[in-house]
């Protein structure tokens, strides 16, 4: 059977790759292992389920438009996004979420710049 995928933009995948840029190093997990299509520990599992969460509240994005940024259907990011919000009743969670939120937030406020600008003259 084939995976479930939908057409995102570019936009859509960086902003998630943020989110789990973020959440690898707060629970320090390789995003390769979380990426990973067959099944994952525990530890992989609840960081990708946290990234997703972040994703969400960060950027405000519907559930159904998450789990297309992360190559999952809606259910997969509701289901996620519920155990996320079930965690934020532990203070440390709550607070490292915080965090990565205002960091997540951050960073997509920063201006773009362009790499590689056109000089007037080259060396």
């Amino acid at each position: 059977m084939e995976p479930y995928r939908v057409p995102v933009t570019e936009g859509d995948r960086i902003r998630a790759d943020a989110a789990l840029a973020l959440a690898a190093l707060a629970f320090a997990v390789p995003i390769a292992e979380m990426t990973r299509r067959e099944r994952v520990r525990p530890r992989a599992c609840r960081a990708r389920w946290s990234a997703m969460y972040l994703a969400h509240v960060s950027h405000g994005w519907p559930l159904e438009r998450v789990g297309h940024a992360f190559g999952l259907n809606r259910a997969t990011a509701g289901a996620a996004c519920r155990w996320a919000e079930d965690e934020r009743d532990r203070p440390d969670y709550d607070a490292l979420m915080d965090g990565l939120e205002g960091a997540l937030r951050a960073v997509m406020a920063l201006p773009l710049v362009d790499l590689a600008p056109e000089t007037g003259s080259r060396r």
